[in-house]
């Protein structure tokens, strides 16, 4: 094993006096090109181009004398300092920090990054990197070749964005460029670059006391599963009576068609997340797309009628989140749409379950009023290769002065999870 292990962090100015101390020492130096081209680096010492960070663990940890890594950035942040502590490795590692890429391009663009959602985004990662993006108003994205701004732009389509592209951050070609996304995927791009993505949603600033997505959500209100009232107001649409699912029709229309508590199941079961893209068909009120989206998660919501995606639209501003409201019906206008993670469908019956499932998500819940359509739905779904459980569950609303019943919800709750992925 190396006698001693430095890990270097590099943002383009002077090193500092215990990174060129260490540097002096070095039998073994790894890093990129532009790092082992630096003068401070010894002639005789054994170099190794940084490709795979693993491979060059394997290397250092049967080197005899005193190695060094060089990194981009605070090599702590997203960097190399993991890679080399993983306990397969064995190493002990002395970190010399430096300033982050993240933090070098929000003080290029002279804006703060406490509120910011940072990502790494690879090829395998860039779908759900695009999925944060549509869901927060400001995120950095630490880009990869395959996975840079034009990549980013094109899975953006028709979501409008401002990008911050930080090129080759602390070296003489360094150039910052903004524009709209739609303008990105018309230019080559050179790594390593930063991206700063920038919505026009509401800002969730933290008033200084913890960084990310603020807990306290900006419209004040706790909890979840609120009375579907409450979106309605937020929406400025009518307050109507939430109807029950056996109230409703099956054929897609766009109604909310369900209880609070039984949407509050059927979020439990989606599990909607950050990175998540969430399918909402037949919306309605906008009511679950609203809670997906809090829950972090980037949320499209479709429904036929233009006055339910009015709703969905006014109700996310007012709670402060994203939510993409798609006019179109179900289940032609889902074509167009990109892939989800999970779906939830409020309408449609089996055709739009069978379009959905074609689309392979991991998890689609819907509800039915009946047994023969719960029947039907599930001999579908498991058809499409879906493991589905399905639950009969009854909600009484009591009156609380007299301990009278107000109203009485009864449905069959089903989920169905994708069978690559059932436990």
């Amino acid at each position: 094993m190396a006698d001693r292990v430095t890990v270097i962090g590099w943002d383009g100015s002077p090193l500092t006096r215990a990174a060129t101390a260490a540097l002096s020492a070095a039998t073994l130096v790894a890093g990129a090109a532009h790092h082992l081209a630096l003068a401070e680096v010894p002639r005789d010492a054994e170099r190794i181009r940084l490709g795979s960070v693993d491979l060059a663990a394997r290397r250092i940890a049967g080197h005899r004398g005193s190695a060094v890594v060089l990194a981009d950035g605070d090599p702590g942040f997203f960097g190399v300092v993991r890679t080399l502590r993983a306990p397969e490795h064995g190493l002990e590692v002395e970190v010399v920090p430096a300033v982050s890429s993240v933090a070098t391009a929000f003080a290029r663009a002279g804006m703060p990054w406490d509120d910011a959602q940072v990502v790494v985004a690879h090829p395998r990662t860039l779908r759900r990197a695009v999925n944060v993006c549509r869901a927060h108003h400001k995120v950095a994205v630490l880009t990869s070749p395959g996975a840079g701004p034009a990549e980013l732009a094109l899975l953006l389509d028709g979501i409008h964005r401002t990008f911050v592209i930080c090129e080759e951050l602390g070296t003489a070609r360094e150039r910052v460029t903004v524009l709209t996304s739609d303008k990105a995927a018309d230019h080559a791009w050179r790594d390593p670059n930063v991206v700063i993505v920038v919505g026009s949603g509401p800002t969730t600033a933290t008033a200084g006391w913890i960084g990310g997505r603020d807990p306290a959500r900006p419209d004040g209100v706790r909890g979840w599963a609120l009375p579907a009232d409450a979106y309605q107001r937020a929406g400025h649409g009518p307050v109507v009576r939430d109807p029950a699912p056996q109230d409703r029709t099956d054929a897609g229309q766009g109604t909310e068609g369900e209880s609070a508590g039984m949407r509050a199941a059927q979020l439990a079961r989606l599990g909607p997340r950050t990175g998540d893209l969430v399918w909402d068909i037949g919306s309605g009120t906008g009511a679950l797309a609203v809670e997906a989206a809090r829950f972090g998660a980037a949320v499209i919501a479709v429904d036929r009628d233009p006055a339910a995606c009015a709703r969905a639209t006014a109700a996310a501003r007012s709670f402060g989140v994203a939510v993409q409201a798609v006019q179109g019906l179900a289940p032609h206008v889902l074509e167009r749409l990109p892939e989800p993670d999970v779906v939830r469908i409020g309408g449609g019956g089996v055709p739009v379950a069978l379009a959905v499932a074609d689309r392979r998500p991991e998890r689609i819940v819907t509800h039915a009023s009946t047994r023969d359509q719960a029947e039907a739905l599930v001999t579908a779904l498991s058809g499409s290769g879906y493991t589905v459980e399905c639950a009969l569950l009854q909600s009484v609303d009591l009156d609380t002065s007299a301990w009278e019943e107000r109203e009485r919800s009864v449905a069959f709750l089903l989920c169905a999870v994708r069978s690559d992925l059932a436990p």
